[in-house]
């Protein structure tokens, strides 16, 4: 594994223990954990002081590491929901953490609200809600930023998007997810 990716395990791994979850893996156990890479331990410490200062550690999560899969038309796409908080509404948001920056273009911002449409719908079927009470957000743990696009996709844009894309990107956005 690289460098940002152990880190970004390391700190998920680190926030899932924070909220008092139960751990669903020992770092030990990845593929590679053998290999002399390791987390940088100095850069996990700045993402834990930066995720204790957000208002995100102060709030108590319905639920983290949320496994899920959701069909969309002929395409099953698995993944994982970082946390899910109540709002005062009655509505909740799914929050996906970010241990790297920001993007800066509009085709990265549009790219990266496909994922949180995707969370959305997951957890309104998990949780038998209409997707109009799930909102959906980033938190760029580094930066100390929450993003929430204005607008997400719903399950028949998303299934347009997916209609498009070929079989071969279909296998490796599954693995990526």
């Amino acid at each position: 594994p690289d460098p940002y990716a152990l880190l970004g395990t390391a700190f998920h791994d680190w926030v899932q223990r924070f909220y008092g979850a139960e751990r669903l893996f020992d770092l030990d156990d990845l593929p590679g954990a053998g290999d002399p890479q390791t987390a940088d331990i100095e850069q996990l410490g700045v993402l834990q002081d930066a995720f204790t200062a957000s208002a995100w550690a102060v709030r108590t999560p319905l639920d983290v590491e949320v496994p899920f899969e959701l069909v969309l038309g002929e395409t099953v796409i698995r993944g994982r929901i970082d946390a899910v908080f109540p709002d005062p509404d009655g509505g909740v948001t799914v929050v996906d953490w970010k241990t790297g920056e920001p993007p800066t273009d509009d085709r990265a911002c549009r790219s990266a609200a496909v994922q949180l449409a995707v969370y959305r719908l997951a957890w309104a079927g998990l949780a038998a809600r209409p997707p109009e009470q799930v909102r959906a957000a980033f938190h760029y743990v580094r930066t100390g930023e929450t993003v929430a696009p204005p607008q997400l996709h719903s399950a028949d844009e998303l299934e347009a998007l997916l209609g498009g894309c070929s079989e071969e990107y279909l296998r490796v956005a599954d693995v990526v997810t």
